[in-house]
């Protein structure tokens, strides 16, 4: 509920009070010299004004929180309520999940913007940032501008990742607690692929990848995963309800045919693996079977992996709404793009998908941009 103050409310009492006190003044006008006329007139203009500008105030209050590039950066706070991943699935569904395996602390610009258009294009969903690197015991979250930055969005919620709860009660437990995994070469893309098909499994909802750019939303795509190319699922989205059957079957793959040394193995390779035995098919294409669907690839996957340059490529805009017309969400693919340079200002298709759907963070590219070129002078 929107507090206002003493001021406010009394404004608001004589606001309402006034057409009663129009109908006698225009009696008391009526009866006296026609100079009056004009003193009714300014009166009624002035009750349209305020009734206008009482209305606008109100939907800005509710509008989303906006992100001041040039406000002071402060240290962002733990979600008071975090998930408990140990346990069953909340209430509320259809959250949002982003993982980072790894110990790092230092969201990029590419992490950012995927968590920040994911946060405006899923409003009414809880955004999960959860990073093994985060502290369990810290109180506070470390002091990098991307934490202000998302914490300005009231879905977001960063949390410390708990591999031993999160894999607690399902077929990777006994897996993780095994030390001869951690010396693989995949083993940090190994773990990521346990930890998507484990939230899938506990508490639905939505797995993105933090190198997505999220165009709509997501909610409608529900038992889905996204063909990579041709035969090929891939899982940087995947979409289910809790407790899923092919959830299931997809930890119990993991642990039976376990091969961490072969990449894509833990990964596409086992989504296409399960689908093709669920769907008891040898080919896959753009289709749904016993209630999961394979998404064609141009829905989250537009830009296949082996054209990753396009995105660095300048479009127009009708060359831009044509190419993601049926697209809810581009994947970036980091591992291929992460070291291109991509030029701020430009038309590049890569720098429109930040400026129109993650545009805190693209304020802020552009403002690391400026400072730089200042200092190269």
């Amino acid at each position: 509920m929107m507090a206002v103050s003493g001021e406010q409310a009394l404004a608001g009492e004589r606001m309402l009070r006034m057409p009663s006190c129009l109908l006698k003044l225009t009696r008391v006008v009526l009866s006296h010299k026609p100079w009056a006329l004009f003193f009714l007139i300014f009166v009624f203009i002035s009750f349209t004004y305020h009734k206008f500008y009482w209305g606008i105030w109100e939907d800005s209050e509710n509008r989303l929180p906006t992100y001041d590039s040039s406000a002071e950066i402060g240290s962002a706070h733990y979600v008071t309520s975090p998930i408990n991943i140990s346990g069953e699935p909340p209430p509320s569904a259809g959250n949002v999940f982003f993982v980072e395996t790894s110990e790092q602390t230092s969201p990029s610009y590419l992490f950012s913007c995927s968590v920040e258009s994911a946060a405006r294009t899923h409003p009414e969903s809880r955004v999960v940032v959860l990073m093994k690197g985060l502290a369990k015991e810290n109180a506070s979250l470390p002091k990098h501008w991307a934490f202000s930055l998302l914490r300005c969005f009231p879905n977001v919620e960063i949390q410390p990742l708990n591999l031993t709860e999160l894999f607690s009660g399902t077929p990777l437990a006994q897996w993780y607690m095994q030390p001869q995994w951690q010396q693989e070469p995949h083993f940090l893309a190994v773990l990521s692929d346990a930890c998507r098909i484990v939230l899938m499994w506990k508490f639905g909802g939505i797995y993105l990848d933090t190198d997505f750019i999220v165009l709509k939303n997501l909610q409608n795509l529900t038992n889905a995963l996204g063909i990579q190319d041709h035969d090929v699922l891939n899982g940087a989205f995947l979409s289910f309800k809790s407790k899923h059957k092919f959830m299931e079957l997809c930890m119990q793959d993991f642990v039976e045919d376990y091969n961490g040394w072969v990449w894509g193995h833990q990964g596409p390779e086992l989504l296409t693996r399960v689908f093709k035995k669920w769907c008891n098919i040898k080919t896959i294409e753009t289709m749904s079977c016993q209630g999961v669907s394979a998404l064609a690839p141009e829905v989250v996957y537009p830009i296949p992996w082996q054209d990753w340059k396009k995105l660095f490529e300048a479009v127009s805009a009708s060359e831009f709404h044509q190419v993601l017309k049926n697209t809810y969400a581009v994947h970036i693919w980091n591992k291929l793009s992460h070291g291109t340079k991509l030029e701020i200002h430009s038309q590049a298709l890569l720098a429109q998908l930040y400026s129109q759907f993650c545009p805190a963070t693209y304020a802020k590219m552009k403002e690391d941009s400026e400072v730089l070129s200042k200092r190269a002078v």
